[in-house]
């Protein structure tokens, strides 16, 4: 049984979310508050997997909401609701600790898919952000294998690096370059040291913006 905590102050949206949840065999809703205040007082009490974060709320914003949870519950994953993706709250959010982030309009099987997936270091991220993410953060013109061996990377680790980039967990990495899923944990668990980062997440923004993944706009292009 999965446990989750709503965090939004649009009362209509948190109860219907709250409803949908409840109405999950797998799920349950532990209870759908409005405030960061009151976020982290239920989060610490309950110890919920998952925490659907509001982005604007009365009291605190969203970001500094993950960071306190994450704070004092460690083990919970987080996971924002934005009307607006731009780069700047997405990245400040990465870095407060989320682990994703969900588009408030989007369809309630969508946000249950994204509350079910892998709780791994997975990328969720709706499809309509991640360019609005990443095109924030172009930096430089030097080939990514010099920027690659700065940071200490192997051949390898920015091959995998590039994989996270397209959002693909180490079950997926592994499958994709043919390895064990051990091995493509090994090689994320190094890439995420070397960048300093917490989460995939937060490792394709630090390395989005040096530079070291593919520009969004011409991945197509090659494939």
């Amino acid at each position: 049984m999965t446990r989750i905590l709503v965090v939004d102050d649009q009362q209509t949206l948190a109860g219907a979310l709250e409803i949908a949840i409840d109405a999950q065999p797998d799920m349950e809703c532990v209870g759908a508050v409005g405030t960061v205040e009151e976020a982290v007082r239920l989060a610490v009490a309950e110890n919920p997997d998952v925490v659907l974060m509001d982005l604007h709320l009365p009291d605190l914003d969203g970001i500094e909401g993950t960071r306190r949870i994450r704070r004092s519950c460690p083990e919970t994953r987080v996971l924002i609701l934005t009307g607006h993706a731009t780069a700047g709250n997405l990245t400040a959010a990465a870095g407060a600790g989320a682990a994703g982030f969900i588009a408030k309009d989007s369809a309630f099987p969508d946000i249950l898919a994204a509350i079910r997936a892998p709780v791994s270091t997975r990328i969720l991220v709706e499809s309509l952000a991640l360019p609005v993410l990443l095109e924030g953060l172009r930096t430089g013109a030097q080939s990514r294998a010099d920027r690659a061996k700065r940071a200490g990377l192997t051949g390898r680790e920015l091959e995998v690096l590039t994989l996270m980039g397209e959002g693909l967990d180490p079950r997926a990495i592994a499958e994709r370059l043919v390895v064990s899923v051990h091995t493509a944990r090994g090689h994320v668990k190094n890439v995420l040291m070397k960048l300093d980062a917490h989460s995939q997440l937060e490792a394709v923004l630090v390395a989005t913006r040096a530079g070291l993944l593919p520009d969004p706009r011409t991945r197509g292009e090659r494939r």
